[in-house]
């Protein structure tokens, strides 16, 4: 008999918003403080110690705008921050500080019957050559650009919604999307730059807001519009658990970047203005 899902390790309250998105930053630091941070539908990004589980600052930039995505770069004291305010930001935790340069660096024009951007990844392959941009579209395709040579690369349509996450595999060239209908799908990007259609399973109901696949490359976790977050097995993505605990649409998903200690961290951000943290390594 199948073990029940687990519950929350604890919850994060206070953000005093929902919460749009969530970075976690445990590696190359003092193990005694690993940080999460989040970003609220109010404009304000939590710096949470996940030591004594309370807020350590609170930074506000974005005049109130809601925070869209947050992303720490190579050292924990610099953090990047994009708002509906227009504004992409980068901090040094204690005063804000809009990037020099407002130079546009380059356009990427698609077919306009396909829509606007829903979410986009970076990929800088191994291989030393131009980055690579993933974009999903409103129409349900997901599009590969050569950032250097402003150009599409290759264009695929897999979803009959527009698609609201996506995340990549380098290592197996494989990707992953969601969207706002019944249907989790992943594609392969063979040697010639062509996308194919791989996997798809069918959820019970519609929406998946974010999905994250964990660095071991083990788990996909999904956020959805439900209330619920689902864990996937990432190579055949065979449905693992149904997490239940928030009481509105979660609205994102992130794995910690380091055993805190001895396990890995998972934590959800929801509309209900929680952040939940869960350990599902050895039930799973």
């Amino acid at each position: 008999m199948a073990l029940p899902p687990p519950d929350p390790l604890f919850v994060l309250r206070g953000t005093g918003a929902p919460v749009n998105t969530l970075c976690f930053c445990c590696r190359n630091q003092e193990l005694d403080k690993p940080l999460l941070f989040s970003g609220s539908a109010n404009g304000a990004i939590h710096v949470w110690n996940l030591r004594t589980r309370r807020t350590e600052s609170v930074l506000e930039g974005h005049g109130g705008a809601s925070v869209l995505w947050v992303q720490t770069l190579n050292s924990r004291d610099a953090l990047i921050s994009q708002g509906r305010d227009l504004r992409v930001s980068m901090w040094d935790l204690v005063r804000v500080l809009d990037l020099p340069s407002k130079t546009l660096v380059c356009t990427l024009k698609p077919d306009a019957k396909i829509g606007m951007p829903m979410c986009l990844k970076l990929w800088q392959p191994d291989s030393g050559s131009s980055p690579l941009l993933w974009a999903g579209y409103e129409d349900g395709s997901v599009s590969l650009w050569n950032l250097s040579e402003r150009s599409l690369l290759s264009h695929l349509t897999c979803h009959a919604e527009p698609v609201m996450s996506l995340d990549f595999d380098a290592g197996k060239l494989r990707g992953v999307s969601g969207s706002s209908e019944k249907a989790l799908n992943s594609w392969t990007l063979d040697g010639q730059q062509s996308l194919k259609l791989q996997d798809s399973v069918e959820l019970v109901n519609p929406g998946i807001s974010h999905l994250c696949i964990q660095e071991d490359r083990r788990i996909l976790a999904t956020a959805g519009w439900d209330h619920r977050i689902r864990l996937f097995g990432w190579k055949k993505l065979k449905p693992l658990a149904v997490l239940q605990y928030h009481t509105d649409i979660v609205q994102c998903v992130a794995f910690s970047d380091h055993d805190l200690p001895s396990k890995r961290l998972m934590a959800a951000g929801s509309k209900d203005q929680r952040i939940s943290f869960w350990s599902v390594y050895n039930q799973i």
